[in-house]
């Protein structure tokens, strides 16, 4: 059984205000799902490194999830505009929160990353449909913005408590439980969201959708080849097999071009993301994950191996900036529609997550915490000056008829940037720390140690730490200049990697001017409500 929104609350809102409050609360709840384990693998991993033994694959962590996201993320983000987005919904969380269980049991890197690939279908899924079903039941923009408040503070709470809490689980627990308190969030996620989210739909039911499963199958071709060229090149140099995945990787995209201009229905519609009012939000996005991934996936590496700090004294650190996520989208919410020109909090957004990354840059052992916390307070207000800005101006835009889509597809952009962030990032520090690891050894004549300070773990494990230095000592070496110059390499490393990150924001900075004006004004369309 079907029926039309005539009895809705308003042309503004599509359910009274209690049914309103109920369904959001699901929604929110899913959202505060995604939010706490982006911001809780960061700080234990590199003790999960440390116990794995696989600085190698650190990078993959994030890039599996994000690589797996970003196809799933436009799949299901055209499906809900036909079918509904409930449905999805529960089947993501569901998903999510049994790969979180798989990640939880791992006992090897690439054990880990595998379960990382799996939770990031969960949560490709969840973002795909989730972000869309609150523009479904507030067609309005303006109410939109008043309930997205809720939004950001689900996710400022599950950010702000994601570094602190990532850390004590780790001193206290268990590197283990960052993964396995998922379980009592997805439980009580899929209870709302079963219970309240109405299953709205857009389309006639009876309409047919043929999935693009060849533009699917050329998106995981050229991102997935891109990412293994950025992650092997610098251990195996410009070989053929690099320059095959390099070539596999453009020749992937040539064709995704092709055929996504004859398909039926794309995956990837390129009218939509070069439509000159969109292209430059689209790119925004791109940017701005790069930067947000960049700083909140090697500040704690800098902090815990640079600096020496423990994962609960990292997670402190990086609370202001996840914290203050929240505080700058309630704050937004209450600016941006009393100015004239909204475009103005997407400036001062990117200037603050760009002075946010110089403070890492310039950071180091000595610089007093209280100034690190001012950094990443700056970066949070940054952030929540511009995430929700870029979904409310491409959902305003792009119209009724591409609203799940264009969701999705800025959320998917957003993840690639993410992947590239992670991906060029952790290469480059790579290549930095292990070169400066080999040139302090050399100059020490302690070659034969090169395999132990290769990898960062034994700047975060006492105990390897431990048997390093007392191997050092009976061959006559002073092991302490040698872990004090592992640490400079990794700050130097992680300093020139964050400053990748500047670079970017700077550039984001000068696109916000190529952004046409968005005016927040929405006439609501009706929705049809499956029962």
């Amino acid at each position: 059984m079907a029926l039309h929104s005539a009895a809705a609350h308003s042309s503004e809102q599509v359910l009274p205000f209690r049914e309103s409050l109920m369904a959001m609360l699901g929604v929110a709840f899913v959202i505060m799902l995604v939010a706490l384990d982006s911001t809780i693998v960061g700080t234990a991993l590199p003790t999960i490194v440390a116990e794995l033994k696989g600085f190698d694959l650190y990078a993959w962590v994030a890039t599996s999830y994000l690589l797996t996201s970003v196809i799933t993320v436009p799949i299901f983000g055209r499906l809900g505009d036909y079918y509904g987005r409930k449905p999805f919904v529960i089947v993501s969380i569901i998903l999510f929160t049994a790969a979180s269980i798989l990640c939880g049991m791992a006992d090897s890197m690439l054990w880990l990353v595998i379960g990382r690939g799996a939770q990031g279908i969960g949560g490709g899924m969840l973002v795909g449909t989730a972000f869309a079903c609150i523009p479904d039941l507030f067609p309005g923009a303006r109410v939109r913005l008043r309930w997205q408040v809720m939004m950001s503070t689900a996710f400022g709470i599950a950010t702000a408590v994601g570094p602190s809490l990532g850390g004590f689980l780790t001193q206290y627990w268990g590197w283990r439980w960052v993964f396995f308190v998922n379980l009592p969030v997805g439980l009580l996620s899929l209870f709302f969201v079963w219970k309240y989210l109405p299953h709205l739909r857009h389309t006639d039911p009876d309409a047919k959708i043929r999935l693009d499963w060849p533009g699917a199958l050329l998106i995981t071709s050229s991102l997935g080849c891109l990412q293994l060229f950025v992650e092997m090149l610098p251990k195996h140099g410009l070989t053929v097999g690099m320059l095959a995945l390099l070539l596999a990787s453009i020749a992937s995209f040539v064709a995704l071009w092709k055929w996504e201009h004859h398909a039926p229905q794309p995956i990837l519609p390129f009218d939509l993301l070069f439509h000159p009012k969109l292209s430059a939000l689209f790119l925004l996005s791109v940017l701005s994950g790069f930067s947000m991934f960049s700083l909140m996936f090697f500040a704690p590496l800098l902090y815990q191996g640079g600096f020496g700090l423990s994962p609960q004294e990292a997670g402190l650190l990086i609370t202001p900036l996840v914290a203050c996520i929240m505080i700058g989208s309630i704050s937004n919410g209450r600016i941006i529609t009393r100015i004239k020109n909204p475009m103005i909090m997407l400036y001062i957004g990117f200037i603050l997550l760009a002075l946010s990354c110089l403070g890492v840059v310039i950071s180091n052992r000595w610089t007093s915490h209280g100034v690190i916390a001012v950094f990443m307070l700056l970066g949070g207000l940054g952030l929540g000056f511009i995430l929700p800005n870029l979904t409310v101006f491409i959902q305003q835009e792009a119209g009724r008829e591409n609203l799940g889509i264009a969701t999705a597809l800025l959320q998917s952009l957003r993840m690639i940037g993410s992947m590239l962030g992670t991906a060029i990032t952790g290469t480059l520090i790579n290549h930095l720390y292990a070169g400066s690891v080999r040139q302090a050894l050399e100059g020490d004549k302690a070659e034969q140690w090169l395999s132990s300070f290769s990898d960062p773990q034994i700047l975060i494990s006492h105990e390897t730490q431990m048997t390093v230095l007392k191997q050092l000592a009976d061959a006559g070496h002073n092991g302490q200049l040698l872990i004090e110059a592992a640490r400079d390499g990794l700050i130097g490393s992680i300093h020139a990697g964050v400053g990748v990150a500047v670079v970017v924001t700077v550039i984001a900075i000068g696109l916000v001017s190529r952004v046409p004006k968005v005016t927040l004004h929405l006439q609501p369309e009706p929705a049809v409500v499956g029962e």
